[in-house]
């Protein structure tokens, strides 16, 4: 492709180590990338990760740079902007109360029936992320070790995936992390994120080029690619700060 107008990111084992703080490399990385595209991270993480994550490591970037960054965390269910000062939102899909409740209710009680639910985590295993409700399945804390050790197949998530979406059939259930569920309102997923990127910004998807770690058919960048966007697979935070060091000659 020709260069992008945006370069568009995954958090979690993209451009950081799951739940971690994105390395210096990574944050020099994409204020070089801010002075020449725009740049979008679209992640199931809340807006507080992405405030811990990311906005907390970027604090000497000037507010012009910084309005080119396009925040989305839940997978686009939220979509935040900077404004001069702090990133604000300009939309949120959150869930009603009684939405919440009964994904809350149908994740505990199918975990418990499939043996899936951690008696001694490394923290909460459910979390309401406003737009999304999240499951964790060792705790929200949990070791990166321990975590990819968990589920390395993607069996246990299927399975409670599929358990869990039959009883929320207008809700929309997906495997997100290594060890989490997540579950939104119907029809989000990051290409729901991607397209209304798209619309916001007036960037084609054609012009936009992605990175993830989970590109494969299932995973939860895989929405991304099958809607057309140029993706690019990657195998944790420092390949992608490889890639980029590749890219930015070209931009």
């Amino acid at each position: 492709m020709t260069a992008p107008a945006l370069v568009a990111f995954d958090l979690d084992d993209t451009l950081a180590p799951s739940k971690g703080l994105i390395d210096q490399r990574i944050a020099d990385l994409l204020q070089a990338l801010l002075r020449s595209v725009d740049v979008a991270i679209i992640s199931g993480g809340n807006e507080a990760q992405f405030r811990t994550q990311v906005i907390a490591r970027l604090g000497d970037a000037d507010a012009a740079d910084l309005a080119r960054l396009h925040l989305l965390p839940t997978c686009g269910t939220r979509y935040l902007r900077h404004d001069g000062s702090d990133f604000t939102p300009v939309y949120a899909h959150d869930l009603s109360d009684a939405e919440k409740t009964a994904a809350l209710t149908a994740l505990r009680e199918e975990a418990e029936r499939l043996g899936l639910w951690e008696p001694e985590p490394w923290g909460e295993i459910l979390e309401d992320r406003g737009s999304q409700i999240t499951f964790s399945a060792l705790g929200q804390r949990a070791p990166r070790e321990a975590k990819h050790a968990w589920d390395p197949t993607g069996a246990k998530r299927s399975l409670l995936r599929d358990a869990v979406s039959a009883r929320l059939p207008g809700l929309e259930v997906r495997s997100g992390g290594s060890t989490s569920i997540d579950i939104t309102q119907a029809g989000i997923d990051k290409a729901f994120g991607m397209r209304r990127l798209a619309e916001h910004t007036g960037i084609p998807l054609s012009a936009m080029l992605f990175y993830g770690d989970r590109l494969d058919e299932g995973g939860n960048d895989y929405p991304v690619l099958a809607i057309g966007v140029p993706s690019v697979a990657v195998d944790g935070w420092e390949d992608t700060a490889d890639r980029l060091d590749a890219l930015l000659p070209t931009l």
